[in-house]
């Protein structure tokens, strides 16, 4: 038996942001976005859709949300907007992980008790958590279609997953518009989270039949599209596609979760420093290698996406792949030594994520 739930009203199209006052439904809000935004016009595009719905603008989120400027930013949120019933988050994964740390309401307001929970893997009581509708600008995140939150503490070493029914964005805009000033490294990035999202939601023990026809068709439109939009930035049609094939990645591993290459990405991130999307994706070829053998169903699906007939051709071809685009595969070049890489793909491989891998079984 199987099933596939994702409750997201999802909403996709060039100038699809003009949805949002529809969305919010006479509500009003706090926008939610990065730094630049400002800079960029967004903030002032949606002041103009929603005027005096718009209660507040939140524009501090950096990379890789961090409790250490989480913390007072939640009990602010939640003593002085406390009447603001949706969030609306702008941006990449780091805007809409933040703003889903931020609608969750606790008893006491405090950012400290809503960590207690992450850190049990407790469930919140129900309580009037806000909504959130999410509009990613980086095509790759999936956090808009999936309940997750990342939630890191560099300080501690730790990383920590929210997952509420909270957590679950209201509604999602896919607008491939407000893409078209994303710079290089960081459509390079999100394009390879997408490639691992889709990759990761097959080799995967919670894998259905939706799940992979979403997760397939996303890797295939993802390697067709990323190398062209790489050439050609400001292309707004290769946008467009990349935007939907990090959407396909998104509701295939909202049902999934991610397996073994994002359980080793999380300590290589921390300590190294490697940008998400990269650490996610360069292990890959060495993960697909590992996968192939396991069920013949899922070789099935990934040998078609890599148009190969046998795994060793798959693997190559992934390689090939991630080095034309500049992204070295060898752990080394990440600054691991090769004597701690079996050690670090040991410990990915018994963590949560890691567990999902086809091999675990």
């Amino acid at each position: 038996m199987w099933t596939y739930h994702n409750p997201v009203h999802t909403h996709v199209g060039r100038s699809s942001l003009n949805q949002l006052p529809a969305l919010l439904a006479g509500r009003n809000c706090l926008l939610v976005t990065f730094p630049e935004a400002e800079g960029l016009g967004l903030v002032q595009r949606v002041r103009a859709l929603l005027g005096s719905q718009l209660r507040g603008v939140i524009d501090s989120i950096a990379p890789n949300p961090d409790v250490q400027w989480l913390a007072p930013l939640y009990e602010m949120v939640q003593r002085d907007h406390a009447d603001v019933p949706v969030i609306v988050a702008l941006g990449g994964g780091s805007a809409i992980d933040s703003a889903k740390a931020l609608l969750c309401a606790t008893e006491s307001g405090k950012f400290s008790e809503l960590l207690s929970i992450l850190k049990q893997g407790a469930q919140l009581p129900p309580a009037p958590h806000k909504h959130l509708i999410a509009i990613p600008t980086t095509a790759g995140t999936g956090s808009e279609v999936t309940p997750w939150a990342t939630i890191w503490d560099q300080a501690a070493g730790q990383k920590y997953s929210l997952h509420q029914e909270c957590t679950w964005p209201e509604a999602a805009v896919i607008d491939a518009d407000l893409m078209t000033s994303l710079p290089a490294g960081a459509t390079l990035a999100s394009g390879l989270d997408a490639l691992s999202h889709a990759l990761e939601s097959i080799w995967n023990v919670n894998c259905n039949p939706v799940s992979m026809a979403l997760a397939v068709q996303s890797a295939r439109r993802t390697l067709a599209t990323l190398p062209a939009l790489m050439r050609d930035l400001l292309n707004p049609q290769l946008r467009s596609d990349m935007a939907e094939a990090a959407l396909l990645a998104g509701l295939a591993f909202s049902n999934t979760k991610t397996a073994l290459a994002h359980s080793l990405s999380y300590d290589i991130t921390l300590q190294h420093g490697v940008p998400h999307g990269i650490a996610c994706s360069f292990s890959l070829p060495l993960v697909l290698e590992m996968a192939l053998g396991a069920d013949a169903v899922t070789d099935a699906a990934l040998l078609s996406i890599f148009d190969a007939i046998t795994p060793a051709v798959a693997v190559q071809r992934l390689q090939q792949f991630l080095q034309q685009l500049g992204v070295a595969t060898d752990p080394a070049h990440y600054g691991i030594a090769p004597a701690d890489w079996q050690t670090m793909v040991n410990k990915a491989a018994s963590g949560p994520r890691g567990r999902n891998f086809i091999r675990s079984i």
